[in-house]
């Protein structure tokens, strides 16, 4: 056991894990409160209209959808950056570091509600992430880098700090920014992303010399002995095809929403070929999937035939991925509008009060576990990081207050109207609900190939959708649609992230050697990214589908993609079985 693992249990153990796991666990936790919090406010604030008592800034749904699909597709863009430059440059603890100090700038930003901020705000957010999102569970990897046997426990535990964050934040963030002010939600965010900062930072004495500064010497040898498979070096062609696939691929993400909303088009020319006129921006993107295609298969053909094959296996799956989130993400865009414009949320009498009971329960339960979890905290490491502890004593104080403030307040009125970000609470609750339901099939005799939980998680985000296609048919003009619907929904949208969502980087660590994993991880990550930005693109066009056709026939978009593609990966199950070469 090295002398790292051994200081990091010596600070003492909370529910049988290091203390410093919860400082992480906390610190993802606000971040994630943060990042959801400002998540659930873009699209909703960006399009309310600007007459009502609350106003937003009137935008259509397709712009908000354009800039809010390339901010979420660069999110997963970044990440790739900030991991190389903190695995090679600064460490990953001053990378977290820094990218939590840059999101709490965008935060601040975006409170201030003017359209040079808004943007500026967009783009801290872009960056920072980049620097923390990789670097944080990097951290986790390396202290239990000699205890692997409790690091699936030690995933699942920082998990529920994500889903905790993201719950609270978009309740009290949503709930104040609607109740209140669409200021008040984005600065809340803030807040807290710089209270996360700041307890982490004061924290540092409990990890040792985990995630400091990287030493040259042993990145030097950590490559020189990593000879799992031939090595297949990048030629002059590969790295002048990356270059311009990542030139194309980020002017293509910020010319959809700089042409849209600004009127300038960095790609302003058209190829006619008969009837069909393409834009710039089109051909473009053809362009460089062309090429990506060919960099990626060019590459592909140099490779050893299993590691060539378990390769494709990735490239499938990541193919797929891309339908899943093209449509999951619709949570972020077109169903925001959904459950604002066309969702009844208004409950009187004996509705509004067992809404009010069933909202008290799922609030102040989930923060009275993760009181408790700070309070043993506290006990185990008070004396070596009390500062730290006592700025997590602050936010908890904070996130009470208004939740105490927030459920008086719904108690003295006399009829309750849902907020709309209440509905995107349901993801996260869901998840804490159903988790160790799934992590035990997957553990048990009756676990399925990796293309079958591909098949159900698609099957079943499809089946929510149909859900809502089948509840809005034949909706009048004006009348609103049960919500009963839309909780339906999200929870089979969430039943089918759990069969799909936490294994996609599992089997990309699994069947890619150790010294592919950046790249193909940077591959995966790039599928979400085109995923996200296809979300906020295809959601943006809800208000003109409704208009033309109806919202029944936008959904069903959703319910028949999902489907179609989790019949065809059940299909090919047998064809990545071979592929995968007996990793399951």
């Amino acid at each position: 056991m090295s002398d790292n693992s051994n200081s990091l249990y010596a600070n003492g153990k909370v529910l049988g894990h290091p203390s410093g796991l919860f400082v992480l666990f906390f610190t993802e936790m606000w971040e994630r409160f943060s990042f959801y919090g400002m998540r659930v406010l873009l699209v909703n604030f960006l399009t309310m209209a600007v007459t009502v008592a609350n106003p937003g800034w009137g935008w259509s749904a397709e712009n908000a959808g354009a800039l809010f699909g390339t901010y979420a597709g660069l999110l997963y863009l970044t990440p790739i950056v900030g991991g190389l430059i903190a695995d090679r440059y600064i460490g990953y603890r001053y990378a977290v570091v820094l990218g939590a100090f840059i999101m709490t700038l965008g935060h601040a930003s975006m409170a201030l509600e003017t359209e040079f901020s808004l943007y500026a705000g967009l783009a801290l957010l872009v960056i920072g992430t980049g620097f923390f999102k990789p670097n944080i569970t990097s951290i986790i990897s390396g202290m239990y880098k000699d205890h692997p046997t409790k690091k699936d426990g030690a995933y699942t535990i920082f998990y529920m700090g994500v889903n905790a964050g993201a719950f609270f934040g978009m309740m009290l963030c949503g709930y104040l920014a609607e109740k209140i002010g669409w200021s008040w939600g984005f600065g809340l965010a803030g807040i807290f992303m710089l209270l996360g900062t700041l307890q982490f930072w004061l924290a540092t004495p409990l990890f040792g010399k985990l995630g400091a500064v990287p030493n040259r010497e042993e990145i030097a040898k950590k490559e020189s002995e990593a000879k799992d498979y031939k090595p297949n070096l990048f030629t002059q062609i590969d790295k002048i095809l990356i270059v311009l696939c990542s030139v194309i691929g980020l002017g293509y993400l910020i010319n959809d929403p700089l042409s849209r909303i600004g009127g300038v088009d960095l790609f302003p020319y058209e190829l006619t070929i008969g009837s069909t006129t393409l834009s710039g921006s089109i051909i473009t993107v053809l362009i460089g999937l062309a090429l990506f295609l060919f960099l990626v298969f060019s590459r592909i053909s140099r490779y050893e035939k299993i590691v060539r094959d378990r390769m494709i296996a990735v490239i499938i799956f990541a193919f797929f991925t891309v339908f899943f989130w093209m449509s999951f993400e619709q949570g972020a865009s077109s169903l925001i509008i959904f459950a604002r414009d066309n969702v009844d949320r208004q409950l009187f009498g004996t509705a509004a009060l067992t809404f009010k009971i069933v909202n008290t329960l799922l609030t102040v339960i989930p923060l009275l576990i993760i009181t408790w979890v700070l309070w043993l905290l506290g006990k185990q490491t008070f004396k070596k990081i009390s500062t730290s502890n006592i700025v997590l004593i602050i936010c908890f104080i904070g996130v009470w207050g208004v939740v105490i403030w927030m459920l008086q307040r719904e108690f003295a009125a006399e009829t309750t109207e849902i907020t709309v970000s209440w509905f995107s609470i349901l993801n996260s609750f869901f998840i804490i609900a159903f988790a160790s339901f799934f992590s035990k099939w997957w553990e048990s005799k009756y676990n399925p190939s990796a293309a079958f939980k591909y098949a159900f998680g698609l099957i079943l985000l499809g089946v929510g959708f149909g859900l809502l296609a089948f509840g809005s048919y034949g909706v009048a003009d004006g009348v609103r649609v049960s919500m009963i619907w839309l909780i339906l929904a999200y929870l089979f949208h969430t039943l089918g992230e759990l069969c799909l969502s936490p294994v996609g980087l599992s089997y990309v660590s699994k069947l890619v050697p150790p010294r592919m994993i950046a790249l193909m991880f940077g591959m995966w990550y790039l599928a979400i990214a085109i995923g996200n930005k296809l979300a906020g693109s295809l959601g943006g066009m809800i208000e003109q589908i409704a208009e033309s056709s109806s919202l029944s026939n936008f959904f069903l978009i959703f319910t028949i993609v999902p489907i179609a593609s989790g019949v065809v990966v059940g299909l090919l199950n047998p064809l990545l079985k071979r592929l995968m070469h007996g990793v399951r």
